[in-house]
C-alpha cells in the first residue's frame, strides 16, 4: 500500500500541479449555484486539494474534509473542517451536505459501491457531486491502475462508461468532460 499517511507534505506541495485548468473552471462553475454557508465534502480529501481549489472559486462555503490519513489532512487549510474516516463509513447524519468533491480519490476507495451509497445518504435532496480521476479506458490510465496494483492499492479506476452508469445507479444524472486521460464528472441527485 501507499503510505499515504507520510505523503502529506510531498502531496501539499506538489500535487497542484496535476489539476488541468479546465478542470478547475468546471469545478467553480459547479459550485456558481450553491448559496453562501453551503456545506461542501471532500472525501478522500488528502491535504484537502480540492477544497482549496473549491475555495478560491468561493469562500463563503464551508469546507469538510474526510481521509482515513491523518498525516495527509495535517497538512490541509484551517478554514477546512477535518474528520479522519473512510467513504465507506461517512461520520456524518443524513442530509448532512450540498455538494460533495472527490480529487483523484475514487480509485482508493476499498468499496466504491458502499461510498457511493454513503455520498448519496449524507447528500441533502437535490445535491450535487464533482469528480475528478484517471480515465482507465487510456494507455495512461491502464498504466497507472497497474502500478497502483502492484502498490497494493484497491485501483478502483473506471472507465467512463462504467463510472456514469454506477452513478445513474445511485440516482445521479451525470455529466462527463475528458481531459486527455483524466475526466471530471458533475453529478447532481
Amino acid at each position: 500500500m501507499i503510505p499515504f499517511n507520510y505523503l502529506g507534505f510531498v502531496f501539499k506541495h506538489f500535487g497542484s500541479y496535476i489539476y488541468p485548468k479546465k478542470v478547475l473552471e468546471e469545478l467553480c462553475i459547479f459550485l456558481q449555484p450553491l448559496r453562501d454557508e453551503a456545506s461542501v465534502l471532500d472525501v478522500g480529501a488528502g491535504t484537502g486539494m480540492m477544497s482549496e481549489f473549491a475555495h478560491r472559486c468561493n469562500s463563503k462555503l464551508r469546507y469538510v474534509a474526510v481521509d482515513p490519513a491523518k498525516g495527509m489532512l495535517k497538512y490541509s487549510e484551517k478554514y477546512i473542517e477535518k474528520h479522519i474516516a473512510t467513504a465507506e463509513a461517512l461520520p456524518f447524519d443524513d442530509d448532512s451536505f450540498d455538494a460533495v468533491l472527490m480529487g483523484e480519490s475514487l480509485h482508493h476507495f476499498d468499496d466504491p459501491g458502499i461510498a457511493m451509497k454513503e455520498i448519496v445518504r449524507v447528500l441533502k435532496k437535490n445535491g450535487k457531486l464533482f469528480i475528478y480521476d484517471f480515465d482507465k479506458g487510456t494507455f495512461m490510465g491502464k498504466s497507472l491502475w497497474a502500478m497502483e496494483k502492484l502498490l497494493g492499492e484497491p485501483a478502483h479506476f473506471y472507465e467512463l462508461h462504467a463510472l456514469k452508469k454506477m452513478l445513474e445507479e445511485h440516482g445521479f444524472t451525470v455529466h462527463v468532460s475528458r481531459h486527455k486521460w483524466r475526466y471530471s464528472v458533475s453529478a447532481g441527485l
